[in-house]
């Protein structure tokens, strides 16, 4: 979930009906229909639909449709609209905040040190593989570049980064993040096409490692 629809699905739950609604829901390991839902909140049913579907456009549920009385065939009338738990998770941060890309590639170094000459070599190697992936998928330097969280400024001689999007990491792992980091970045830098010579590593107390010459 990206960060625009993460924040517009958290906005979604800021009725308390709709939290009691998407914990029932959460909890039950049946498909929950809004006859059902209404009568373990005790609302009213055209409230309770209301909602349900509010949380189905933030994306929170998912729609299906069953037939609840046990009929099938001719005259077992119309199925209920029945509700899910929508997979996956929830996560939002001010500023944008990634630290699952930096969990996986951390993970991966792990996974392939035996094979490398160091652990930071690795994490390095997986990080240029994972920009080089990313910078295909965005197509510009600059889409990733927004896109990743990093909140790139345009200057006179460059591109400033003014959001780490690994900051609390970074803080307290510097030079392992931060070269990561670089890697990705300049994975990500030659793969949309960019020089990645110019994406230079100048850790910094404000903003991200990276600043990037034009």
């Amino acid at each position: 979930m990206d960060q625009e629809v993460a924040i517009g699905a958290a906005a979604a739950l800021h009725d308390p009906i709709r939290r009691r609604l998407l914990q029932l829901v959460s909890a039950s390991i049946h498909p929950v229909t809004r006859d059902a839902a209404g009568a373990s909140l005790g609302v009213s049913r055209s409230t309770v639909a209301f909602h349900l579907d509010r949380l189905v456009d933030a994306g929170l549920l998912t729609v299906g449709y069953q037939q609840v009385n046990g009929r099938v065939g001719p005259g077992s009338g119309r199925p209920a609209k029945t509700y899910v738990r929508t997979p996956g998770e929830l996560s939002v941060s001010l500023p944008e905040r990634h630290y699952d890309l930096m969990g996986d590639l951390l993970a991966t170094a792990i996974e392939t040190a035996p094979n490398a000459s160091s652990p930071l070599t690795a994490l390095r190697t997986a990080a240029a593989t994972a920009g080089r992936e990313a910078g295909h998928t965005a197509g510009t330097l600059a889409r990733l570049l927004a896109e990743a969280g990093y909140e790139p400024v345009q200057g006179a001689h460059g591109i400033s980064l003014a959001n780490c999007p690994f900051h609390r990491l970074a803080r307290r792992h510097t030079e392992v993040v931060c070269a990561a980091n670089h890697s990705f970045l300049c994975a990500a830098a030659e793969a949309t096409g960019n020089d990645p010579d110019r994406v230079l590593l100048e850790p910094s107390a404000a903003g991200c490692c990276v600043w990037i010459e034009s």
